[in-house]
């Protein structure tokens, strides 16, 4: 990955019935709440991170 990449991630789905570990993950990305966005570091475990709670959230750049 090229130095200083970020993506920006939204949640748009709220956690409430889901599994405590993906929770956890949103809460590791750093989103508490609906419509929240977030700039994180482009790596791998953030993709990976990403990838787990697809379902609650969307990428708004790459």
């Amino acid at each position: 990955m090229a130095a200083g990449k970020t993506v920006k991630v939204q949640q748009v789905k709220s956690v409430i019935g889901y599994d405590r570990r993906q929770r956890a993950t949103m809460r590791g990305l750093g989103l508490r709440r609906i419509r929240q966005v977030v700039e994180l570091e482009d790596t791998p475990s953030v993709r990976g991170m990403i990838e787990k709670v697809r379902h609650l959230v969307v990428v708004l750049e790459s």
